[in-house]
């Protein structure tokens, strides 16, 4: 069956709020959790066009690399270490304008500028993390922080 992501072009709020039905109906039907993983980074990054949008999954004390849409990226972070790791720690969604001002930031990569992640929890435990980076300064805010905590939540696990 064939897959088609329609994009939109309009505010970021007006971007999430045509995505999001588009996600939901993927993960619909689909009860494998790489593939959905897979398909909602797909989806994220080709409405946004980030440098890099993935999914961390927790692995005993480490979050490990699951699937993800950009360049090669770090395959292990453990708790409290870089954005991801201290969002899993904290157990809330974090938001970077600039990463190289984020003390002990994991560069997987030099062009990442700003970052968001948003903790997957499930029966009060963070099981993952979903991880967006972006090649410019100062991407992600408020609308982001709404609307991808929607996205994760509606992950089925």
């Amino acid at each position: 069956m064939a897959e088609d992501l329609t994009i939109t072009i309009g505010t970021k709020a007006e971007q999430y709020k045509a995505l999001i039905p588009q996600v939901t109906a993927l993960l619909s039907y689909e009860t494998d959790l790489v593939a959905n993983l897979a398909n909602v980074a797909a989806a994220l990054k080709q409405q946004f066009g980030w440098f890099w949008v993935g999914f961390y999954l927790v692995k005993g004390e480490e979050l490990v690399l699951g699937p993800f849409q950009g360049p090669v990226a770090c395959t292990r972070i453990k708790k409290g270490k870089g954005v991801c790791g201290s969002a899993w720690a904290e157990g809330k969604t974090l938001i970077v304008p600039d990463v190289d001002k984020f003390p002990g930031h994991i560069a997987c990569s030099s062009l990442s500028k700003s970052e968001i992640v948003v903790p997957i929890i499930r029966n009060g435990e963070v099981v993952g993390v979903l991880d967006v980076d972006s090649a410019e300064y100062d991407t992600y805010d408020e609308t982001d922080r709404h609307y991808l905590e929607e996205i994760v939540a509606a992950i089925p696990l």
